[in-house]
């Protein structure tokens, strides 16, 4: 251990950047990499959504995003003679770090039943292989996962293929993020997406970050931040643990930057107890009600349900509000005082606020503060959910959902001929328990690593194993090939940074970012084997291998000519229209969003609506601890690039967890001790073993530490009301000596 960074990025970003793209791709094939990534000729980072500025930098990506391209541009590669070395038993004793730096996979690989080896399959032996599974069971019983790096045309395809077979069975990465997010944003607003550009965050007076370390998950955003501070805004950071981002940022692109110069950010540091979020926008909003801040006119003409929230708001008490967020009353207040003073306000957030029980609610309660203060549909105001994944956002836009509402099914049977489902299918935590309880036999994900990006990690492994056949479509080894169904198939596929030629000519693909611009992405790259087919060409020749030369929809065409699969889905997606020519701007297109845009909120109301949710919190109950899970900096989602956490001081290892020293003494242990964890959960127990105590500034009876290390300890049944999303953020667990 060593003590905790005070800034982000600067000249140890830029050096670690080096080091790690030169061991992967070499000096040259780096430089040729590097300058494409999101740029308007290149292709986009298949790291996290955050947008990219209309004046783009010729370095437009950041330390984490050039990790994951060297791992997907590594000329490292995995093929048959590394499965005929390792059985899936040695893959399995794995780290998930060792799998990722094998390199890329290069052929397509079978592991039959009770074989203890993957072997070399042809593809189209694979594709009858899914074909004949499908064909023996009920549409229900598949599941098709997808991952946010996927493009809206394979998404879009993907989402066809499994209604064209009769099933919604369409689970994401969304369910176990921002699906709290899109819930309450429906329901408040009517679009469940954020209704902000990169602009009105830069040219925002008051800019709030709760539950969000984008230093480490969305490092481009302290940009963003930085040029929302030079034009004199106010940023207040709200989150249980102190992170080296939003204290000050270096800008590695600039000469003050790399000698050391960083730029403040966060004027005000709220250092919240772990699900407290919900209890503090209420606090807040009983005080601007209080003050007399509404934007009346707004709420009069644009808003229901006010009147009911206020009166609501007006009897939270304070003192409960003190205690279920280790905040002072003055903290508090000056918070308010500052909303209510400020023109221009946007609130941004991330899993620190969507992983609870109480989610939704706590969304619809930042969502409220915004609406009495009329900051929807201004310029330099709104809401920010940050997405976590590259294209997250557009996989939902394309169908990837179990419950796609009527009007996108119904065009979609006109633009096709086929006949949707309308029935809602399983999510990714109902995919598991219906896995569970075998009712699926075929599981088929498009990137990805489900078995450790899902909670309950027993109980998924388990689930898993139930079905007779999943099929993984991947760029790289993780352990979702080594918890596998009877049989198992692994594709792979090309990635972002790949060229793609489909009968001789060139595609590009789309996608679209946290802020709704939809621009291309064109990888340059040779593939790392002729074996690789693109996400594309695998739907597209999978479905003519399932439904036949006679089936209504133009597989073959669509898997030569990706223009032909935008022009459908102009007919099928409202604000696509010219899609084709639209994409191919410099920077893309701007898709509509009715409340930004012209205060239309497509609601049951027809207005944007005041949500009224009782206060709730987490409690640490006596000789316990209130866990959050979180990623190293070296990390994205399930990927581990290696196993430093720079900011936080953490060095060659990931079994930690940070706990308020005076916890640590107060629970008997020391800094450095050993222990395992044990989660409790409605008279369950789960545990996780040989974690090391590391003394860290966390509230008083909060701890975190690193998934998917402790996903074992994440029940499946502990969700999010009405999103059903894991609640991650808030495992209460006790720690035990390790034995």
């Amino acid at each position: 251990m060593s003590k905790p960074k005070s800034k982000a990025a600067g000249l140890p970003a830029v050096l670690v950047t080096l080091r790690r793209t030169f061991r992967e791709m070499g000096v040259r094939r780096t430089a040729q990499t590097l300058y494409r990534i999101n740029q308007s000729d290149g292709f986009d980072c298949p790291g996290c959504a955050w947008g990219e500025p209309k004046d783009r930098r010729h370095a437009e990506f950041c330390e984490n995003g050039a990790k994951a391209v060297a791992e997907e541009a590594t000329t490292k590669r995995v093929g048959p003679e590394f499965f005929a070395e390792y059985s899936v038993a040695d893959l399995a004793s794995q780290t998930g770090h060792w799998l990722g730096q094998r390199g890329r996979l290069t052929h397509p690989t079978v592991r039959q039943p009770g074989a203890e080896h993957y072997e070399p399959i042809s593809w189209d032996d694979a594709y009858d292989l899914i074909a004949q599974h499908l064909w023996e069971c009920e549409p229900n019983e598949a599941v098709f996962y997808t991952s946010g790096r996927t493009s809206n045309e394979a998404a879009f395809l993907y989402q066809l293929l499994a209604r064209s077979l009769g099933t919604n069975n369409l689970p994401d990465c969304s369910n176990m993020c921002h699906e709290s997010s899109g819930t309450a944003l429906n329901a408040s607003i009517g679009i469940g997406k954020g209704s902000v550009t990169i602009e009105d965050v830069e040219t925002a007076d008051l800019v709030i970050v709760a539950g969000q370390n984008p230093g480490t998950n969305h490092p481009r955003m302290l940009t963003t931040l930085a040029a929302a501070k030079r034009n004199g805004a106010r940023i207040i950071a709200i989150n249980p643990l102190p992170e080296a981002g939003l204290r000050a940022f270096a800008d590695p692109q600039k000469i003050t930057g790399l000698a050391g110069h960083a730029q403040p950010l966060a004027d005000d540091f709220l250092q919240i107890r772990i699900g407290g979020d919900l209890a503090l926008f209420q606090g807040l909003g009983r005080l601007l009600v209080e003050a007399g801040a509404e934007d009346r006119e707004f709420i009069e003409q644009h808003c229901a349900g006010y009147a009911e929230w206020a009166d609501h708001i007006s009897a939270v008490d304070l003192d409960t509000v003190v205690e279920a967020t280790g905040l002072t009353l003055a903290q508090i207040e000056s918070t308010a005082h500052a909303m209510a003073s400020a023109e221009r306000i946007v609130i941004c957030w991330a899993m620190g606020l969507t992983q609870h029980e109480h989610a939704v609610a706590t969304i619809e309660e930042a969502t409220n503060l915004l609406l009495l203060r009329g900051m929807i549909g201004k310029p330099g105001a709104g809401l920010c959910p940050v997405r976590g994944h590259s294209n997250v956002q557009g996989d939902r836009t394309m169908g990837i959902f179990e419950q796609m509402p009527e009007w996108f099914l119904a065009a979609l049977d006109q633009e096709f001929g086929i006949a949707s489902p309308r029935p809602h299918g399983y999510d990714t935590v109902n995919a598991i328990r219906a896995m569970r309880d075998g009712k699926v036999k075929v599981f088929m994900a498009m990137g990805g690593n489900f078995a450790e990006a899902t909670p309950d990690s027993e109980v998924t492994a388990e689930a898993l194993r139930n079905c007779a056949l999943t099929v993984q479509v991947s760029t790289k080894l993780n352990h979702s090939h080594t918890i596998t169904g009877k049989t198992a198939l692994i594709l792979p596929s090309l990635g972002r940074t790949d060229l793609d030629v489909q009968d001789g000519v060139k595609q590009h693909v789309s996608v679209e970012d946290s802020m709704s611009m939809v621009h291309l992405s064109t990888g340059r790259l040779a593939p790392a084997s002729p074996e690789l087919r693109s996400e594309v060409a695998i739907v597209c020749e999978l479905a003519q291998r399932v439904f036949g030369p006679e089936h209504p929809v133009a597989w073959g065409q669509f898997a030569r000519n990706y223009d032909l699969i935008r022009d459908s889905i102009e007919k099928v997606v409202p604000g696509f229209d010219d899609y084709n020519q639209r994409v191919r701007a410099r920077d893309g297109f701007l898709l509509p969003h009715p409340p930004r845009d012209s205060r239309e909120f497509h609601t049951g109301t027809g207005r944007a609506n005041f949500a009224v949710n009782d206060l709730h919190w987490v409690p640490t109950p006596a000789g316990r601890l209130v866990l959050q899970t979180l990623r190293s900096h070296d990390q994205f989602n399930t990927t581990i690039y290696g196993l430093d956490d720079r900011y936080r001081g953490v060095k060659g290892g990931r079994r930690v967890i940070f706990v308020n020293p005076e916890d640590i003494a107060a629970l008997g242990h020391s800094d450095g001790d050993t222990v395992d964890l044990v989660s409790e959960w409605n008279g369950t127990e789960r545990r996780a073993e040989g974690f090391r105590i590391v003394a860290y500034s966390t509230p008083p009876g909060n701890a975190a530490a690193y998934y998917p290390e402790t996903n074992p300890l994440i029940p499946l049944d502990h969700v999010a009301k009405r999103s059903n999303t894991p609640a991650s953020k808030a495992v209460i667990i006790r720690l035990e000596k390790s034995r």
